[in-house]
């Protein structure tokens, strides 16, 4: 199938660039250079994935982002310029699958996005696997629905895979860069912000007490593992 992106940058000739790359390897890029077009181009074509800058006018990024989550869950990309923690750590919370600090390698953009599209319309299970389990929290592989007590919960595509991965592996110890392998479907390390806000986020939606969590427990120095409950 052919992917269609929108790309949302004020600073054009990026992605103009972005968009040579984009074409060689088969994807439409749809531009815009402003939040307000970029939310109108988004309802309008529904892109498979959203590359968005954060300082744009109009709407910036976040505000953007916070109106797709309303009505999708479209893999989002940030972009930002400042390298700040609070952008990224930010940019996660609002549903964020990914961040590129500017100025970037536009084959690195490339490389990030295939990873994302493959991940989220490309993953498939030859068998369907049985439940994982961890105290009163389920997750089904073959329905990609996790419940807790039997009531649903909503995760992004990152907290879900994230999950399956401890769960697969229960009572072990993940590393932040095996997580961040499986999860993101490629071999780029991320710094511990990114890891982590997605850890908290999940905890804030299974754990009883997000503040004192007995599911997905930190291992201090090591990474983290779900209990054998």
């Amino acid at each position: 199938m052919q992917y269609t992106i929108l790309a949302a940058d004020d600073e054009t000739e990026l992605i103009d660039a972005l968009e040579l790359y984009a074409e060689r390897d088969g994807i439409k890029l749809l531009k815009a250079d402003n939040g307000i077009t970029a939310l109108e181009i988004f309802r309008r074509e529904k892109p498979h994935l959203v590359l968005l800058d954060i300082m744009m006018p109009g709407l910036d990024g976040f505000q953007v982002l916070r109106r797709i989550r309303e009505e999708s869950k479209v893999p989002a990309i940030m972009l930002t310029a400042r390298g700040e923690d609070y952008d990224k750590i930010l940019g996660l919370e609002l549903g964020a699958d990914d961040y590129i600090t500017k100025p970037y390698n536009p084959l690195v953009v490339m490389a990030r996005i295939k990873a994302q599209l493959r991940r989220n319309y490309d993953y498939h299970e030859e068998t369907a696997p049985e439940k994982l389990t961890c105290g009163d929290v389920s997750l089904d592989p073959a329905a990609g629905t996790v419940t807790k007590g039997g009531s649903t919960v909503e995760l992004t595509k990152t907290e879900y895979l994230i999950l399956e991965y401890l769960l697969k592996n229960k009572g072990r110890i993940l590393t932040k860069q095996q997580i961040f392998a499986y999860a993101w479907g490629d071999e780029f390390i991320a710094d511990d912000s990114t890891v982590m806000v997605h850890i908290s986020n999940l905890r804030a939606k299974i754990e009883d007490d997000p503040k004192s969590p007995k599911l997905l427990r930190t291992v201090k120095g090591l990474g983290y593992k779900a209990e054998k409950l």
